[in-house]
């Protein structure tokens, strides 16, 4: 308000001293008397309009004396966490290899012992369903008490008590249906087996990704705590620049929002980094988070030629798929063995006695139950008509050997797809990488140079907050593009089935 008051007296007083051209030629004849005379009635007189501008003059003055302008905010200093320890100095803390902590998720994850037992289960279906192929021997004793002896023409038929021992032996001497599903229970033993060895392979491609992981999170708070150093330098910079009377308010004020940025990004990475021990330490059954001993990996990679050959016929996903899809073409193979007679053999030896003397008994007594004896059968089955029940097993598993094919030619595409992709990926990661080690340089050395700047009165804090957050920025992406590599190479391992 005081601005426009002022301009508006400027725009009177040039307005009440303009005058005609001749005043322009005052010295040349034409008096200052001779242009009042020339001005308009209308306007005032000199003495008017110097007591016009002396009272305007004064009312500003004392306008702006009595509104002095606003106090500015005062600056709250930034409240910052304690300092932390160092990423390595946690002691409490189990470290291991690379190898160790493959080995450890192997020999104890849940998973891996689950898997094992599954086999332990398969192994035991094969063992009842082999039972129906083998010889079956049964023990079976029996007494009976009658409440008198039985006579016929005055002779006894039935004592009051008789006690009968007997051995029951039943031998399938020709049954192909048991066989060939004997042969099917070990195909699934099998299958369980490479299925296991495939569960092997998922977790250690999980335990080293974990154990990447873990390097890579170190890797970005080592990155953060650097950006938040560099800020907490600046922010003290320019608060000691203030405090000294020759800098600005805004120039701390930005600096401190820059620190306090950076110090949630400090924590959020932190937090990251206790969630990656953790999950190792899960993968490697331990009751503890778990941490790295050190930043060796696999580096020796096959070649193209040798990478595509292996996941073909080492991959244990792809094994697996092929032993499953030839258990289930077996059962195929073998529905004949349904229609196919089967012969049985049943023998039963004996023993028994009364339960008294049998003195007491003529020798004609007995006969009906002599001591001993025994009999056999060979029983003779042929299934003639079942209400189409071996038809519709024979159309599932005609089904199931065709899902079991299209699994495996889905699997290995797959498996060439990702070797094809892993070549790939390593290439382009460490194109990415070299050239993200140039720009996290170049960062570096544009903060230097905007600390220099800025130290030096050249330029403002703008220029050093916006080269702090692109160092940070560049040190971030050198940090992933160091873990894609290391990635990239995990994956051609695992796509080659050369890992573990």
């Amino acid at each position: 308000m005081v601005n426009y008051r002022a301009r508006t007296i400027a725009g009177s007083l040039a307005l009440l001293h303009r005058a005609p051209a001749d005043s322009a030629r005052i010295g040349e004849g034409v008096t200052l008397e001779t242009m009042e005379d020339r001005m308009p009635r209308t306007l005032f007189p000199r003495s008017a309009i110097a007591a016009v501008a002396a009272v305007l003059l004064l009312g500003s003055s004392a306008a702006f004396a009595q509104s002095p302008p606003a106090p500015g905010p005062t600056l709250e200093v930034p409240r910052l966490p304690p300092p932390d320890p160092q990423v390595n100095d946690a002691p409490a803390l189990e470290r291991v290899t690379f190898e160790q902590a493959v080995q450890r998720t192997l020999a104890k994850n849940p998973t891996i012992l689950q898997a094992v037992e599954e086999i332990r289960r398969y192994h035991a279906l094969m063992e009842e369903v082999r039972s129906s192929s083998l010889p079956v021997l049964t023990a079976a004793g029996a007494y009976t008490r009658l409440d008198s002896n039985r006579l016929e023409a005055g002779e006894v038929a039935v004592p009051v008590g008789l006690l009968n021992l007997n051995l029951q032996l039943v031998a399938p001497l020709i049954y192909p249906r048991g066989w060939v599903q004997w042969g099917q229970a070990n195909d699934q033993v099998d299958v369980a087996r490479a299925s296991a060895a495939d569960v092997r392979r998922t977790l250690a491609v999980a335990a080293a990704r974990g154990y990447l992981a873990i390097i890579t999170q170190k890797r970005l708070v080592d990155t953060t705590r650097i950006a938040r150093d560099n800020a907490r330098a600046h922010y003290e910079f320019t608060h000691a620049q203030r405090v000294g009377g020759i800098g600005n308010t805004l120039d701390e004020t930005r600096a401190a929002q820059e620190l306090t940025t950076d110090e949630v990004n400090l924590q959020n990475q932190k937090i990251a980094l206790v969630r990656a021990r953790e999950a190792l330490g899960v993968l490697m059954a331990s009751d503890a988070p778990v941490d790295n001993a050190d930043e060796s990996t696999p580096t020796e990679m096959p070649t193209y030629g040798d990478a595509m050959t292996a996941a073909e016929k080492v991959r244990t996903d792809v094994r697996a798929r092929q032993r499953a899809a030839e258990a289930t073409a077996r059962t195929v193979h073998d529905a004949y063995a349904d229609y196919l007679p089967y012969l049985t053999f049943m023998a039963q030896p004996f023993y028994q006695i009364p339960s008294t003397d049998n003195s007491k008994y003529p020798p004609s007594a007995l006969t009906t139950y002599p001591p001993t004896g025994w009999q056999a059968q060979l029983v003779l089955t042929l299934p003639l008509y079942d209400g189409g029940l071996r038809y519709g097993q024979e159309h599932e598993r005609e089904a199931l050997a065709g899902e079991a094919r299209l699994n495996v030619e889905e699997t290995l595409r797959q498996a060439k797809s990702d070797v094809r992709t892993a070549f790939e990926e390593i290439r382009e990661s460490d194109r990415a990488l070299e050239q993200a080690m140039q720009s996290s340089a170049f960062a570096r050395h544009a903060l230097d140079l905007a600390n220099l700047a800025y130290r030096a009165g050249a330029t403002t804090n703008l220029e050093v907050v916006d080269a702090e957050r692109q160092a940070r920025d560049a040190e971030t992406q050198q940090a992933i593009a160091e873990d894609s590599a290391r990635q990239a190479r995990l994956d051609l391992l695992a796509a080659s089935g050369r890992f573990p």
